[in-house]
């Protein structure tokens, strides 16, 4: 894609960073510094998934360029104005800069994503839009966003593995992940992304996949302290508006898309638990609805290590 789009810019092309990995690395933003120095670019166009997507917005925001993105998965990380930049931890913050001028949806860019990404990818943006139901920011406008947002995905997603070829399926998934990011955007993060960026960060964890393992036992965690939102994710899960199986049902959706239900079959050492979940106590501080500890941590992410139905 990358290779059709600079032959058709031809001598527009002023410059071009190939390289993409996952929690865009100091060094890798250090390199992209130096492309963009040498070119002086009038504008950013990323082609991709959240990794290329997030690398833009670190230049963006340094330079002030405008940025241009076209996604290639289903995460929805495009819409919202967060970044991250990963040295020996990965650090994320919140910048109106990072926010692209434009968005370009086209589902015929996904035909070309791997099964085994379009499951987690997804469940990224569904976990976009429970984390938006009740983080510091939410409110009614991106409660509509985000229930409506888990409803399209928890449909769209399951119809593209069953019918890889439904371009109307990939099209829902792709607005799925436009509101989930649109809530999240405004919603900010509790304790789920927080935790992910910690366990991605820190072990270097493919994202979605993580969002994938962690998603359900986060809302187990949750529900307690937020009844309300879990009857509405449950209900746009396709389950009854009681709110008591919204963990459940995230983690049967997991197993249906072939999506990674345990940390331990990602890679997730067994030794890092116990550093896990003191990063995660001071990452989270007051931002999540229920009140976090080492002890709850820990517990949580032995249930998510050994893949645990919650």
């Amino acid at each position: 894609m990358a290779d059709l789009l600079a032959d058709q810019l031809g001598s527009l092309l002023a410059a071009r960073l190939n390289e993409v990995r996952q929690h865009v690395p100091e060094e890798l933003v250090a390199t992209a510094r130096k492309v963009v120095a040498g070119a002086s670019p009038d504008s950013i166009v990323t082609i991709g998934g959240g990794s290329a997507t997030g690398l833009g917005k670190v230049v963006a925001i340094e330079t002030g360029i405008p940025l241009v993105v076209v996604p290639t998965t289903f995460a929805g990380s495009e819409m919202t104005p967060v970044y991250g930049i990963t040295g020996e931890h990965k650090q994320t913050g919140r910048d109106l800069r990072a926010l692209p001028r434009v968005v370009i949806y086209d589902p015929t860019l996904t035909m070309t994503l791997p099964k085994e990404v379009i499951g987690p990818s997804g469940l990224n943006a569904i976990a976009h839009c429970v984390e938006a139901l009740y983080a510091p920011g939410s409110n009614p406008v991106g409660d509509l966003y985000a229930v409506e947002g888990v409803r399209i995905l928890a449909r769209a997603l399951p119809a593209i593995l069953d019918e890889p070829d439904d371009l109307g399926a990939r099209g829902d998934a792709l607005f799925g992940a436009h509101l989930a990011g649109k809530a999240f955007a405004v919603a900010g993060s509790a304790l789920h992304h927080k935790l992910c960026h910690v366990l991605g960060g820190t072990f270097r964890l493919v994202h979605g996949e993580v969002n994938s393992v962690v998603l359900p036992h986060v809302t187990s965690f949750n529900a307690p302290a937020v009844p309300d939102a879990m009857a509405r994710i449950t209900e746009a899960l396709g389950g009854s508006p009681d709110g008591s199986a919204a963990a459940g049902l995230l983690f049967d959706l997991a197993s249906t898309l072939g999506a990674p239900t345990s940390l331990d079959a990602i890679g997730m050492p067994a030794d890092g638990l116990d550093f896990a979940a003191e990063r995660a106590v001071a990452e989270v501080g007051t931002t999540n609805p229920r009140l976090v500890d080492r002890a709850s941590m820990r517990s949580l992410l032995q249930d998510a290590f050994d893949g645990r139905r919650p």
